[in-house]
């Protein structure tokens, strides 16, 4: 856990030493935005990016080969999602489905309902995994509903089946789950599901606390795809910034002072006075204590000293 968000924090630009003291008085299991305020509040800023890269060695390729990147597309990757300002999205389709199929049906048309909101937002990685199997002509025990959907998505490079074949008219199906979290977990993404994945969770600990932080869940409204506005509780990020790789906070609003002109409290005043532009929003005691910052264990070691013999 501790180096999963050194290494969050360290592509954001932030040094070692700071995010190590913030995480050690906050404790391992801290949310991202309460270690990035503590961040901001210490002063740290991020780092130039720029410097911290190295130059790449530029490689001999064979003649007539084409030029290899430094590392290898997967499930068409695009260029411009590194630099893209959201996170990528890995979209669970067979939870999707079935929740829009209210548990009986698999409703392709919640998948496409699903794609539409996030790529209505500017999403550009956008990837939905389903069984190789649901690619079959729809049988009685377990129905499909426009399964064309399907089809247009993996035209798109959208879909991608997991892969599954028959073993002495036996099915063997590879485990989707572990497709959908690896993805995530190595695009640093958000994984859209109902679904724990607590199999997954104890069997990695790495994915434990990825999916407890970027597991974003969902429901359906007459058939409108609605995603929580706190996916991480009352007290966690919104949703803009759980989806996005920088995460903006919120502007300080000062409180307007009830008895507006009429205050005589003057500089010791602690809300705002939209009259007095120039004034410190800060007591006069709150100066004091900013100014003087003497820590306790100072003094208490003083007084040690002194009564020593």
């Amino acid at each position: 856990v501790h180096q999963s968000k050194l290494d969050f924090f360290c592509k954001l630009g932030y040094g070692k030493q700071d995010i190590c003291k913030v995480l050690e008085n906050l404790g391992q299991e801290a949310l991202e935005d309460d270690v990035l305020k503590e961040l901001i509040r210490m002063g740290s800023k991020p780092q130039a990016l720029e410097s911290q890269a190295q130059p790449s060695l530029l490689k001999l390729v064979a003649r007539g080969s084409r030029s290899a990147s430094p590392r290898s597309k997967w499930l068409g990757e695009d260029e411009g999602d590194s630099s893209d300002h959201l996170r990528p999205i890995v979209i669970d389709g067979s939870n999707v489905a079935m929740s829009h199929g209210n548990k009986e049906i698999f409703s392709c048309w919640g998948i496409q309902l699903a794609v539409d909101w996030f790529r209505d937002r500017g999403h550009t990685y956008i990837k939905v995994f389903v069984p190789l199997w649901r690619k079959e002509p729809p049988r009685q025990d377990s129905p499909i509903a426009d399964q064309h959907i399907l089809e247009d998505l993996e035209k798109q490079s959208i879909l991608v089946y997991t892969p599954s074949r028959k073993v002495k008219g036996k099915r063997v199906v590879c485990y989707d789950d572990r497709y959908i979290v690896k993805v995530a977990y190595e695009k640093d993404g958000v994984i859209v599901s109902n679904d724990h994945y607590r199999d997954l969770q104890n069997e990695n600990p790495e994915w434990k606390w990825f999916i407890e932080q970027r597991l974003l869940m969902y429901s359906f409204v007459n058939n409108r795809f609605m995603p929580p506005d706190d996916p991480l509780g009352r007290h966690g990020p919104t949703l803009n910034n759980f989806l996005s790789k920088q995460p903006v906070l919120p502007e300080t609003k000062w409180q307007l002072c009830p008895y507006g002109k009429k205050c005589t409290y003057g500089n010791k005043c602690k809300f705002y006075h939209p009259e007095r532009p120039h004034q410190a929003q800060v007591s006069v005691a709150d100066e004091l204590r900013a100014k003087i910052k003497v820590p306790l264990s100072l003094g208490k070691e003083e007084e040690q000293r002194n009564h020593s013999p």
